[in-house]
């Protein structure tokens, strides 16, 4: 086993060596820039962390890799323009550095070309890893919808909101480890098991995601914060404070995500001292913690070695505690 930061820099090269602009230029600038934006790669790291957990070595792991991460930035150029979102990780997001469009186009082809790289695999291992990919791909459109309904709705629950973050992020963590298995070759009962582990963790992971989003540092964290906020997000963090607040202070809730000001600031200081006042950010603290410990409990059911097993638990706790 190798560390997080081995497996990142080995994904890159790979990537810088695999990704690059061809014509028309204008609909491959967009991909190689998405992707060139940095990120904490973490799908592409876990595909092949997991391929040697199961005792393959991590480059046969690598095209598996790079489809899953290109098609994360598939899903994020065309999430930021369903949410006209100006920045992704601290730089201009596609469809402003181009045109909606461009964008569009661009998201269709790396879609196109995360499947191509399932290619390189013989046929059985084509097929299980293509299926998984289709399987994940529908249900993180079905948890873009969701996302987008629930804008418009005041009755969410928070079981609905855990659906819809399993299907528009877990899953993909989920899927991503379970490449590296199906790479490596690994029993049906530890690929389950690995899918499971990541399953959790991005539950956990975007529920950080959400905490961050109203109060982590737009320095470090990559984007804007409040952005939640602005697009009337029914976070867990809304979701928990809205559950805790006196029927007054629902309605002052209520009323602030019914609003768009031409000042977004003040909007974001209000709801946010609504979550602070109700306990709801240190509710979400701890859903994160009970998430990732949940993920760490599955680690039981897998038959691996303890000190791979301990890898995989320092990877949890490191996004556990970040911040960006």
């Amino acid at each position: 086993m190798y560390s997080i930061d081995f497996y990142r820099e080995e994904f890159l090269k790979y990537l810088d060596k695999n990704i690059a602009v061809k014509k028309p230029e204008t609909l491959y600038e967009p991909m190689v820039y998405i992707l060139g934006l940095g990120g904490k790669r973490l799908r592409p790291v876990l595909t092949l962390m997991t391929a040697e957990i199961f005792g393959t070595d991590y480059r046969e792991a690598l095209n598996a890799a790079l489809a899953v991460e290109v098609f994360h930035n598939f899903s994020l150029v065309h999430d930021d323009i369903m949410d006209e979102a100006p920045l992704r990780r601290g730089k201009e997001t596609v469809h402003e550095k181009w045109n909606v469009n461009t964008g569009i186009l661009s998201g269709d082809v790396m879609l196109i070309i995360a499947y191509q790289l399932f290619e390189n695999y013989k046929p059985e291992t084509f097929q299980q890893l293509a299926k998984l990919f289709s399987k994940t791909a529908v249900e993180v459109c079905e948890g873009q919808q969701y996302d987008i309904d629930f804008e418009t709705r005041d009755n969410v629950s928070i079981d609905e909101y855990i659906k819809m973050i399993t299907c528009k992020t877990a899953v993909l963590v989920g899927a991503s480890m379970k490449m590296g298995a199906i790479v490596a070759n690994a029993s049906k009962q530890d690929m389950q098991a690995i899918y499971e582990f990541g399953l959790n963790l991005g539950i956990a992971f975007q529920l950080k995601d959400d905490y961050l989003d109203a109060f982590g540092d737009e320095d470090t964290f990559g984007k804007q914060i409040g952005g939640d906020i602005i697009e009337n997000k029914k976070t867990f963090l809304y979701l928990k404070a809205f559950e805790t607040l006196d029927e007054e202070e629902k309605k002052q809730l209520l009323h602030l995500y019914s609003i768009t000001p031409v000042n977004p600031e003040n909007k974001i200081n209000s709801v946010k001292e609504y979550m602070v006042n109700s306990g709801a950010d240190n509710l979400t603290l701890k859903e994160i913690e009970a998430y990732t410990n949940k993920a760490f409990e599955v680690l039981n059911k897998l038959n691996i070695p303890e000190n791979k097993k301990a890898a995989l638990r320092v990877f949890g706790e490191s996004l556990m505690g970040r911040t960006v």
